[in-house]
């Protein structure tokens, strides 16, 4: 899938035209920080709210307006991920997205990746959660996935980072919420299980009713 894909149709485009003013009042009607300006299908800068409001004269022509030179933009070619990214380092809301001759295409927003990531990635899906510790050294995707195969546990989804301590924090997504025996198979490979969230614990509290069962009959 690439972006082009997820454009929303809710997303106006403004003019180099319309003054500073009509540009907020369709940001305010629509509930937007940033528009696109769009001349002649030629997409020519992403204009935002905050620009606008510090701007002296607001009742000018858009085209008059030095951040008119503020134009982020992806290839509809590109993955939603890399959309994802830019939109995170630049601080966006939407992203216009242009072809090879700068054509503006479309704009793909926060609310279509978000819903693009949840329902692509598994997070969706039933299922545990287990995060993983490890150094970057010890770290390889193909044990990772023989651990959990061995346990007929598939991999839905999987992240890794590095935290403040220079250690990769894995977190994986499973098909199921049981996870007591993967979890012993991870410790029994030398990794440091920090967070599980499903039934992991499940295991224990059946020994303690046992245990409470035994100590009834006992007396």
């Amino acid at each position: 899938m690439n972006i082009e894909q997820l454009i929303s149709s809710l997303v106006p485009v403004l003019s180099p035209t319309d003054t500073g003013d009509h540009a907020l009042s369709v940001m305010e009607k629509g509930n937007f920080s940033a528009l696109p300006v769009v001349s002649e299908d030629h997409y020519v800068a992403l204009v935002q709210e905050n620009d606008l409001l510090d701007w002296a004269t607001p009742d000018a022509e858009l085209s008059s307006a030095a951040f008119m030179n503020y134009k982020p933009a992806i290839s509809a070619l590109s993955h939603p991920f890399e959309a994802l990214r830019i939109m995170h380092q630049a601080n966006l809301d939407i992203l216009p997205v242009i072809d090879n001759e700068q054509k503006y295409i479309g704009s793909a927003t926060k609310e279509t990746l978000l819903k693009f990531m949840i329902e692509n990635s598994g997070i969706d899906n039933p299922g545990g959660i287990i995060v993983l510790e490890v150094a970057p050294r010890n770290y390889t995707l193909y044990e990772i996935a023989r651990i959990c195969e061995n346990e007929d546990v598939i991999i839905l989804n999987m992240q890794v980072h590095t935290n403040e301590r220079g250690m990769l924090e894995i977190t994986i997504k499973l098909n199921r919420t049981a996870l007591e025996a993967v979890v012993s198979s991870f410790e029994r490979h030398n990794y440091h299980v920090i967070a599980v969230y499903g039934d992991e614990s499940k295991k224990d509290d059946i020994t303690d009713k046992y245990d409470l069962l035994m100590n009834y009959i006992n007396m």
